[in-house]
């Protein structure tokens, strides 16, 4: 006791105590100051209680207010209950009782508290504090307030000098009507608004987007997120999902990248279409949506799959490109080009324009025809579409043919008929060729099958791949390095100009070099 102005004994009612008043009365232990307006002091237990306006100065940086206090001078504990008031440089502790471990250097309550900077508020049942290190640990109802946003957790370590909040259990991270964070094992730095968020953490905008992953680094004022590992992208408005081990997204310029095992969902249909690529970008051509998908593209969707190099969707015009050796397979189907275009209308593929060396493909479903095949090509083919299904295709221009019908009566193929014009029109029914439809001025010639072998039967640059053909939506993930029109059933010469009936055993004509061109029947089954 360093000062008072008086010191009265009552052995009745306090044995062993001094009682003293002072204006105030002074106490000091090591290097911290203690004042009241009254005290009870117990020199053989080397501690005291004091009541009214106390105060407790400890070096020239904590200073803690309260109106009781009881301090044990061994074990350097200060428990300080009604108005109590705790501060340093950088923080501000209020509550109703706190204990104040001098010799831990921390400070907590457990009925409740505040704990203010010069940045945010936070409130919590039971809290922890190190004037020191500036470290804080709340649990139970932990609620911060900052200018921004609102942060709810079960339980948050926060520090009053870096502002970094660490979160270490369910926290949700709330800016009003734009941003909804969940996370349970981060870091959040509530001055730059940036955020490394783990353990499968959730961003949700008012947008309708939203990003979860493995870990995401969320920079809330640049208005970028970074996610690494199975991160999922979501638009709940187009109704996409872009997935990858690496995504980014900009939010103020609406641009999106996911690379690594990327793939998309798009569920704007009852049926989800699912498209891989090695890399995606997602943007926006003024006020129209743009997607672009870069190499080893390959879709699949129960009625409809496909695979090329590069794929482009053009929101203005709702129309899908397809770039490098593109495929399309429907139904009994596969129609391929130098590329192709997709047109979109009510959230499924209407019609499909392919503008340079189109050709279309059905393998014949028949008893005896495994290497029968109906085909199609010309300059241009428009394919149109109706609830998922093929149902015409149109070509112009050097349109030749091969079609094989079958035999209603036995489901066999006995003819196989070729013909060449400048329009086609084939119809489809139950995913089956239904009727062929020629110009006036065309020419054909129809011919047993078994006078037909190897080329004979396939239009120029024939192929069929249907062993490359997604299966399931697993399948978008393969790869086929030798290229999709290494198949195993390829052609390189036009059958479907010859006029004349052709003999098995006959030769096909010289070509430019005076050299032979002649295949034999292949077991399509069989690889190259």
């Amino acid at each position: 006791m360093e000062k008072s102005d008086s010191v009265n004994y009552d052995e009745s009612r306090l044995p062993g105590a001094q009682i003293i008043f002072g204006s105030p009365v002074r106490f000091r232990h090591d290097n911290a100051v203690m004042y009241c307006d009254s005290a009870h002091l117990y020199n053989k237990d080397n501690s005291f209680h004091a009541f009214g306006n106390v105060r407790i100065v400890e070096g020239d940086s904590i200073f803690i207010y309260g109106d009781i206090l009881r301090y044990n001078g061994n074990t350097k504990m200060a428990r300080l209950r009604r108005n109590v008031r705790m501060e340093n440089s950088t923080a501000v502790l209020t509550t109703d009782s706190l204990n104040y471990d001098r010799a831990a250097d921390l400070a907590y309550y457990y009925t409740g508290g505040k704990l203010q900077d010069d940045q945010n508020t936070l409130t919590s049942v039971w809290g922890q504090y190190s004037p020191d290190t500036k470290q804080a640990l709340f649990k139970n109802k932990v609620h911060l307030v900052n200018e921004s946003f609102t942060m709810d957790a079960d339980t948050l370590k926060y520090n009053t000098d870096t502002h970094v909040a660490d979160i270490v259990g369910d926290t949700h991270i709330i800016y009003d009507d734009e941003t909804n964070i969940y996370s349970t094992n981060g870091w959040y730095n509530t001055d730059t608004e940036q955020s490394m968020l783990m353990d499968r953490s959730l961003i949700v905008h008012a947008d309708g987007k939203t990003v979860v992953g493995d870990t995401l680094f969320y920079d809330k004022q640049k208005q970028f997120v970074k996610g690494y590992n199975l991160v999922e992208m979501s638009d709940s408005i187009q109704k996409i999902t872009l997935c990858g081990n690496y995504v980014f997204y900009d939010e103020a310029n609406e641009y999106g990248l996911a690379t690594d095992s990327a793939y998309l969902i798009d569920w704007s249909s009852a049926d989800s279409l699912y498209l891989h690529a090695d890399a995606f970008h997602l943007l926006k051509d003024s006020t129209y949506d743009v997607a672009q998908a870069f190499h080893n593209v390959r879709f699949y969707r129960s009625d409809l799959q496909g695979a090329c190099d590069s794929l482009v969707y053009m929101g203005r015009d709702s129309v899908a490109t397809m770039y490098g050796e593109p495929v399309i397979w429907s139904g009994l189907n596969q129609i391929s080009g130098e590329n192709i275009q997709a047109f979109i209308k009510d959230e499924t593929i209407d019609h499909i324009f392919i503008p340079h060396s189109a050709m279309a493909i059905q393998k014949v479903q028949s008893l005896d025809s495994a290497m029968c095949y109906n085909q199609l090509a010309g300059k241009e083919l428009t394919a149109f579409m109706l609830d998922g299904e093929l149902v015409k295709v149109e070509v112009s221009g050097n349109a030749e043919t091969i079609y094989c019908p079958v035999d209603e009566a036995d489901n066999t193929v006995v003819v196989v008929n070729k013909t060449q014009s400048s329009y086609v029109t084939m119809h489809f029914k139950e995913q089956k060729i239904d009727r062929v439809v020629l110009t006036t001025v065309s020419s054909g010639t129809g011919y047993p099958l078994g006078d037909l072998s190897g080329d004979e039967l396939y239009l120029n640059n024939f192929f069929w791949i249907e062993e490359q053909r997604p299966q399931k939506k697993e399948d978008i993930f393969l790869t086929y390095p030798g290229g999709r029109h290494k198949s195993n059933v390829t052609h390189t010469r036009s059958a479907a100009s010859s006029t004349e009936p052709v003999s098995a055993a006959s030769s096909s004509p010289d070509n430019e070099n005076g050299t032979q061109q002649r295949r034999t029947t292949r077991d399509p089954n069989q690889r190259r």
